[in-house]
């Protein structure tokens, strides 16, 4: 049976997350029956020299690489303005497509990838590479639910890597965001995110030095702290990446995504270093 095809487009190819799917497609996923087929990207010599240092080929437009792959890898990881128009050129050819972390700039224009990928019928899904770790494995085999969930993160900038705590807190306690509080340093921000019927989620966020990923489970019975194991974070991002592929259909809730750009943009808004702000 011959291998199904996965197109990356990007805006330039030579990013930790393009060589890390990469590596995780040809190497412990192998056996899933997926393979990348094609690349090409918004910074076409870069792109053509990194594929070409991967054995892949590059195609000059996105509708030469629609006619040769199964679904579309959008990553671009870094830069979420060039996600609508990218997807703006890839939804109309109707493939199953992921769109990597952060997904938009902004829950407006979420809004506007998700209403094209309507329009065009077609599956469209996004996550940080933090939506299926350890720490979501422990919460499903909670008998009691959470309370709250406190985590302690960092990242170059909130604005790029706020998104992995944020979307953990939302896969664990789920979309009923109701408002958000900001305080400590610029560079060292602390997150208050209550939900409904008074659980909270806290993000102590530090963009000054590397620090691992931890997150505290309460219940109304007890506490457990779990340190995400990023020793497979990636290849677990990737696996979950191929579900979807294989799904045909998003596995991740719509109204998740959302609440997770809510509150992305509720922490932009300068008032909530003054007080709660409705999310």
């Amino acid at each position: 049976m011959s291998a199904q095809r996965i197109g990356f487009v990007d805006d330039d190819l030579d990013n930790f997350h393009a060589n890390t799917y990469l590596a995780a497609f040809r190497g412990p996923l192998a056996e899933r029956g997926w393979e990348v087929a094609g690349v090409t990207a918004q910074q076409a010599e870069k792109g053509k020299a990194w594929a070409a240092e991967k054995g892949l080929p590059y195609f000059d437009t996105i509708e030469a690489l629609a006619a040769t792959v199964d679904a579309f890898a959008v990553l671009a990881p870094s830069t979420p303005e060039t996600h609508l128009g990218l997807c703006e050129a890839v939804l109309p050819h109707g493939k199953t497509t992921f769109v990597d972390k952060t997904f938009a700039p902004d829950a407006a224009t979420a809004e506007r990838i998700f209403a094209l990928a309507d329009r065009h019928g077609v599956a469209i899904q996004t996550t940080s590479a933090l939506r299926t770790t350890n720490v979501q494995a422990e919460t499903a085999k909670l008998r009691d639910p959470l309370v709250s969930l406190s985590q302690w993160a960092g990242g170059a900038s909130f604005g790029e890597y706020g998104i992995h705590p944020v979307e953990l807190a939302v896969s664990c306690l789920g979309p009923e965001v109701q408002r958000l509080v900001i305080g400590g340093a610029e560079h060292h921000p602390t997150l208050a995110i209550e939900l409904s019927g008074g659980r909270m989620a806290t993000i102590d966020f530090n963009a000054a030095e590397h620090v691992p990923f931890v997150a505290t489970l309460t219940t109304d019975r007890w506490s457990k702290q779990v340190v995400v194991d990023d020793s497979k974070l990636f290849v677990d991002a990737a696996a979950a990446i191929l579900d979807f592929f294989d799904a045909g259909r998003a596995l991740v809730p719509r109204e998740e995504t959302m609440a997770v750009f809510r509150v992305l943009d509720a922490a932009r808004n300068p008032a909530a270093r003054r007080g709660w702000v409705a999310i």
